[in-house]
């Protein structure tokens, strides 16, 4: 009993300071993009880094409430861990239902939120990082083709700068100068080309296709991840449970 306590403490407590780290890291992200200023603050809600902060809070919660239950031997905190374990473990299942379900409407809501973030590439530096990121990873350039730029008011044709009817470097097929150098114009008046010039210089392929094929080439991947997370919940539930019945039962020997 006492061993079994101490390794849901160690646990929990090892939990805890993870979940502290996440919500720290939303926290910074927030404040050094000054997410806080008064002009920034009615967009706060479409931040990226709010997510952080919202799972850091979550699992700080969750994790605090085990962690002292496991301490103090009460139960109640205990039953709080567990029901909130349990209601996660329900909704990771029923996203995976509603997921598969949707699976011919994902791709909609995919290209939505590339374009949407792609709208803001140049005012977001969270959404810009996600997009390069992806862009780079997935050797890609907008969301079905490199024109899908245009949706963007810098790289429009129409406006007025250096970036009109460009793209951003990370869809450049070789954005270093000499292997070294990072060439953040080698993009410019790449959506003035014909696919065959193009070609040479930046990727033509959206990104939306990349995500496609990397899905289905890591299907198993992400499958075996899933299920090794929902069972390490479910165990979690196991041991709290048994964990209660092992305080219930000491008490009553008392």
């Amino acid at each position: 009993y006492i061993n079994l306590t101490n390794k849901k403490l160690s646990f929990r407590c090892k939990s805890f300071c993870y979940s502290l780290v996440v919500l720290a890291l939303g926290l910074w992200g927030l404040i050094n993009k000054e997410s806080f200023a008064q002009e920034k603050i009615g967009q706060i809600s479409t931040d990226p880094m709010l997510v952080f902060v919202m799972l850091g809070l979550v699992l700080s919660t969750l994790c605090l409430s085990g962690c002292v239950g496991a301490l103090r031997e009460n139960c109640c905190l205990l039953q709080v861990f567990s029901a909130t374990v349990l209601l996660l473990v329900a909704a990771q299942v029923l996203a995976a239902i509603v997921a598969y379900s949707l699976q011919g409407q994902i791709e909609g809501y995919l290209r939505s939120g590339m374009l949407a973030a792609m709208v803001r590439y140049q005012d977001d530096l969270d959404l810009r990082f996600i997009t390069d990121e992806i862009q780079i990873g997935l050797q890609c350039c907008g969301a079905d083709n490199y024109r899908d730029w245009e949706v963007n008011m810098y790289y429009n044709c129409s406006a007025p700068g250096v970036l009109s009817c460009g793209v951003p470097a990370t869809c450049c097929v070789d954005p270093l100068e000499n292997g070294t150098v990072w060439n953040s114009q080698c993009g410019v008046g790449s959506q003035q080309l014909d696919e065959f010039s193009a070609q040479s210089v930046i990727f033509l392929g959206g990104c939306l296709g990349g995500m496609s094929r990397w899905i289905e080439q890591h299907t198993g991947l992400i499958g075996a991840v899933g299920i090794v997370l929902l069972g390490v919940q479910i165990i979690t539930l196991f041991i709290t449970t048994r964990l209660m019945d092992n305080i219930q039962c000491s008490k009553a020997t008392r």
